[in-house]
């Protein structure tokens, strides 16, 4: 999937710009085993199949963070800018989790470009991001607003 991208001049005239939605990426057992090693989350739900079994998931599930940390790859997909001399991540604001992701199910991401500020050495965008599960229904497995910043 190629995508157009935003100039930095163009940035503050994308406000409310729909983004996506990504192509599906699958998040399996071995990344959330990876996952639960490196950040010591073990919690049976994402790790005991047995004991994830009886949890009112009725299977091992992803942890949020992990879900919430995989947006660098979609989120290239639907949005580039062009003329910054680097980006970074700002921050999250108001991260939720409505729904949980099943081990080996795909995520997508949709967004929307819902703040631009022009600062004196950059232009700060913050994109309301939201996350679906194949086949999970309406309610998003992750919604956050991502602040990102362009440096000129």
């Amino acid at each position: 999937m190629t995508i157009e991208a935003i100039p930095l001049t163009e940035l503050s005239r994308q406000k409310g710009r729909e983004l996506g939605p990504s192509p599906w990426h699958t998040i399996t057992q071995h990344d959330i085993d990876v996952y639960a090693d490196l950040t010591g989350d073990d919690n049976p739900i994402h790790v005991d199949e047995a004991a994830a079994a009886a949890s009112p998931f009725g299977g091992r599930i992803a942890h949020g963070m992990l879900t919430l940390s995989m947006v660098v790859r979609p989120l290239r997909e639907i949005y580039r800018v062009s003329g910054a001399t680097t980006g970074i991540v700002y921050g999250f604001d108001r991260i939720r989790f409505p729904a949980p992701v099943p081990s080996g199910s795909r995520i997508r991401v949709r967004g929307r470009i819902a703040e631009v500020e022009e600062r004196q050495d950059s232009v700060q965008v913050t994109l309301a991001l939201a996350f679906e599960v194949e086949g999970g229904g309406d309610k998003p497995a992750v919604v956050a607003d991502l602040v990102l910043r362009h440096f000129r």
